[in-house]
């Protein structure tokens, strides 16, 4: 499937949110990807299902691929989907494989699709009763918390692993540290969709469609 960019609101303006978001889909964005974070699975905090219902105000026609980087995905699933999320990803840290599997059932039942995020190092191997189950694999290239960090390159053979066994309908995405001197390596182990922050959101808006295209390759 054709590479797909997901520029990550985490670095926008949120003074600006609406007209960031905007900025990035018209510049070639493809989905707007959000982060949630909640302080106790990560250490930061970040945004909820009101970010959510105000992009969807704002963008009725965007695709918002919401990661929850949450202790308990399951208990807010319906508010962000709800709110207007179109994909909820839950990380496998949190869940065992059982619960994922209900997790994902759970997610398409109130009309999103599902994703399963594994963090740097947790093995693709202990998952693999879930991951034909889920319609898209998010590998974190980065300890999640934090936009701004550096790629950790040593996560691309799972990567390979994972697209080696994925379905054509499955998605796999990276996510962390992305700019246009890493994309290449993630396209080239199988990844189509990149999630970038700071690489999109850092740049001037006219800048934003070159920097997308190279990050599409």
């Amino acid at each position: 499937m054709a590479v797909k960019i997901a520029p990550s609101i985490l670095s926008a303006d949120f003074m600006r949110m609406g007209d960031e978001a905007r900025s990035a889909l018209d510049a070639g964005g493809d989905l707007l990807h959000v982060d949630v974070m909640d302080g106790h699975f990560v250490p930061n905090l970040t945004m909820g299902p009101d970010m959510v219902k105000g992009l969807r105000r704002s963008l009725p026609d965007a695709f918002l691929d919401v990661h929850l980087m949450i202790q308990y995905p399951g208990e807010f699933a319906r508010a962000f989907v709800d709110a207007g999320a179109d994909h909820l990803t839950f990380h496998a840290e949190v869940v065992t494989p059982d619960q994922a599997l209900a997790l994902a059932d759970l997610i398409r039942g109130l009309g999103a699709s599902a994703g399963l995020a594994l963090n740097p190092p947790t093995l693709a191997a202990d998952w693999t009763q879930v991951i034909p189950e889920v319609d898209l694999l998010l590998v974190m290239s980065i300890f999640p918390g934090f936009s701004g960090q550096k790629f950790m390159p040593e996560v691309l053979p799972k990567v390979q692993e994972l697209a080696s066994v994925l379905r054509p309908d499955q998605r796999l995405e990276m996510d962390g540290g992305l700019t246009v001197e890493t994309a290449p390596a993630c396209r080239k182990a199988g990844c189509d969709v990149l999630a970038a922050a700071s690489a999109v959101f850092g740049a001037p808006a006219n800048k934003r469609a070159e920097i997308i295209g190279l990050l599409r390759g």
